[in-house]
């Protein structure tokens, strides 16, 4: 049994898709197998859906950190290995610009670019723009910079993109590039996961997270946040505004 998708989309979507799929699944990862692949279609295995559990959640934590630990060179934003087509999160193209710092990278490449189009979409508010910048202008200063190397990083790594089956969790639809660990985990979060402790737990136990991790979590949740605003309306412009006025807090 396979499972095919098809809509129309850019030429490099789909190879995109089954490059980042490729790349996590490399350093292990359970991720849902490439059949076949081309500029118009990509052809899966077929996953048959199972009620999340404790012992697949720590599975999965553990698998994570392995993956994270894989490497993805010395750039921030690159994108798979060997893969020079455009990148996409969810359907909006995304950049593959590296940088030596997170933080620029972070900001220039993975938020400003969706918080310009929330802003003429009316998403976010003039109000709500100031904090905003001012956490972009922070991060982008290298303050959360901590010197640990690019991770693998699946890059949209919500509830709906983890799929709990008969062999444990398998991990769908990346945006796959060299990131910051905690983007990940904080994207788990951000819309709720089946038993996340447990994840996190094991994760941390193969990994240990750096201190302070959990005040850090609304900053790596700016740019999820940033990329449904843009597409998704006001409810996420003030979703937005809430995480930089933690990030800014965070930081005092």
């Amino acid at each position: 049994m396979t499972f095919r998708k098809a809509s129309p989309r850019h030429p490099d979507f789909y190879p995109a898709e089954a490059a980042g799929l490729r790349w996590l699944g490399q350093s292990g990862a359970p991720v849902v197998e490439v059949l076949e692949v081309d500029s118009r279609r990509i052809v899966l295995e077929q996953l048959h859906s199972v009620s999340p559990s404790r012992a697949a959640a720590r599975v999965l934590g553990t698998a994570l950190a392995r993956m994270h630990d894989a490497g993805a060179g010395s750039r921030f934003g690159a994108p798979p290995d060997g893969f020079t087509g455009q990148i996409f999160i969810g359907s909006r193209p995304m950049s593959s610009r590296e940088h030596d710092s997170w933080g620029s990278f972070y900001i220039e490449e993975r938020v400003e670019p969706y918080l310009r189009i929330a802003v003429d979409e009316g998403s976010v508010r003039a109000d709500q723009l100031p904090v905003i910048e001012r956490a972009c202008e922070l991060v982008a200063s290298g303050a959360f910079d901590d010197g640990e190397p690019p991770s693998r990083i699946h890059g949209d790594l919500w509830n709906g993109n983890v799929m709990w089956t008969d062999r444990g969790a398998v991990l769908i639809d990346p945006a796959a590039h060299a990131g910051h660990r905690e983007t990940d985990l904080a994207m788990l979060a951000l819309f709720g996961c089946s038993y996340l402790g447990e994840i996190l737990e094991a994760y941390d136990e193969a990994h240990a997270l750096r201190p302070g991790w959990q005040q850090r979590v609304s900053l790596h949740q700016l740019h999820p946040l940033a990329v449904h605003a843009a597409g998704y309306g006001p409810s996420y412009g003030q979703a937005l505004t809430r995480a930089a006025m933690d990030t800014l807090r965070s930081f005092t």
